[in-house]
């Protein structure tokens, strides 16, 4: 039904602002239909044409295919169903985009080998399955302890496996469903720390050296209590030499001593990786930034030694 007003194609477009061609387009393919036909067999639109055309591009600027916009003109009550439906294929695109461009920023920000390139691309696709398994494994490698014969028992087998559990959640990234570019970038690194020998071997020291998994109890964490003892000092700008190191050298002594096996523990923590990992897991799980160790072992390991020469 219209009031009558019936307009050329040409009127159409000028009052769309959509090309003649484009019209005669649409039209050929059912999307607007004419109300009439002059005697020489030009179309004549009704009123309803406009709204139909302009709804048409309006869809077709949000990326609709012209089967969908016809589904949508013939059953309107389709329109919400079929707008989450590309709502979440817009949704997959995006992921993937964010993910390519993590990729190739990554890419970019270094000199890559052919064969860094190929296993960040293999990192970037593995499926949500995999990348725990990546995490896993790394995991089981850097806490695996064969049980001696002298197996703790009662209350240090419970702390020791709590503890052990403890570490691994501190230590395994959860990105979000949505993770940004910056987080996705941040688990691509992530993924080679996890896959590097050197490093898995580094972190496998480090936590031996806290006695995971042995008849004694695990060891006080030494770069924990170096936070709580030295960091204040530290803060404050005090020299590792100075008189006022003493008292933050014999509580750490007092607490984690001996000398030699409190330096190897801190060495064993110096890995600059170390701080690295820890600070792309906070960007992937969302957790504050953690503060820098490597300054604050530095301190300690240098106030321990001239305790050690002053001794």
């Amino acid at each position: 039904m219209h009031d009558g007003t019936l307009y050329s194609i040409g009127e159409l477009a000028r009052r769309t602002g959509l090309s003649v061609k484009t019209i005669r387009f649409y039209s050929d393919r059912g999307l607007v239909v004419p109300a009439d036909r002059t005697a020489a067999g030009y179309r004549r639109y009704g009123p309803d044409a406009m709204a139909r055309l302009a709804l048409v591009r309006a869809l077709r600027e949000l990326g609709l295919g012209l089967d969908v916009i016809g589904l949508v003109l013939d059953r309107p009550p389709a329109l919400g169903r079929i707008a989450a439906e590309q709502v979440a294929a817009l949704d997959v695109q995006i992921s993937a985009l964010r993910l390519r461009r993590a990729v190739l920023s990554a890419l970019a920000g270094r000199a890559p080998t052919l064969e860094e390139a190929e296993l960040m691309h293999r990192l970037a696709t593995l499926s949500e399955t995999e990348r725990r398994r990546l995490f896993d494994d790394f995991l089981d490698t850097v806490f695996a302890n064969p049980t001696p014969s002298s197996a703790p028992v009662g209350t240090h087998a419970t702390a020791t496996a709590a503890a052990t559990a403890a570490a691994r959640r501190s230590m395994t990234p959860e990105p979000p469903a949505d993770p940004t570019g910056e987080q996705v970038a941040a688990w691509l690194e992530l993924a080679e720390l996890a896959l590097d020998d050197g490093f898995r071997a580094a972190v496998r020291r480090l936590v031996g050296e806290y006695g995971q998994g042995v008849s004694s109890p695990p060891r006080p964490d030494t770069v924990a209590l170096a936070r709580e003892l030295a960091g204040p000092v530290v803060a404050a700008g005090t020299r590792p030499d100075a008189p006022q190191a003493e008292p933050v050298v014999a509580a750490l002594l007092a607490r984690c001593g001996p000398t030699a096996s409190l330096l190897r523990r801190l060495e064993s923590a110096r890995d600059p990786r170390r701080d690295r990992y820890f600070q792309l897991l906070a960007l992937v799980n969302g957790w504050p930034a953690p503060e820098p160790t490597a300054p604050l072992i530095d301190w300690t390991v240098t106030a321990l030694r001239a305790h050690a020469q002053a001794a």
